[in-house]
């Protein structure tokens, strides 16, 4: 009877992971592609990054800073946590700004 608790227990665990969501599920754009004023902002953060931390970015003009948004998610220990809120930080700025380009994690 013991064995099966655990057997039941596995199952239930691997349920819960296939329905979880994918990792790397969300759009890119690489750093060269940024605006020179995101980029001058990556690499001031760049420091107290490490590898679980990710930054995401959306920009309707490369000279309106009106129109661009960069959040980051720095201090943070799951890098699938860290896209994600990077994402959510960016959405909300995004749509404040009115902001028409979908946010995307910056990749060097």
């Amino acid at each position: 009877m013991s064995r099966f608790k655990y057997v039941a227990c596995a199952l239930v665990l691997i349920g819960f992971a296939a329905l979880a969501k994918p990792i790397g599920n969300y759009p890119s754009i690489h750093l060269s592609e940024l605006p020179d004023s995101l980029r001058s902002v990556w690499k001031e953060l760049k420091p107290e990054m490490n590898e679980m931390s990710h930054c995401a970015a959306a920009f309707d003009s490369h000279s309106d800073g009106e129109k661009m948004a960069f959040r980051c998610s720095i201090h943070i220990k799951m890098s699938a946590e860290g896209e994600r809120r990077a994402m959510r930080y960016c959405e909300e700025k995004r749509a404040e700004k009115g902001i028409k380009m979908p946010c995307k994690l910056v990749e060097e």
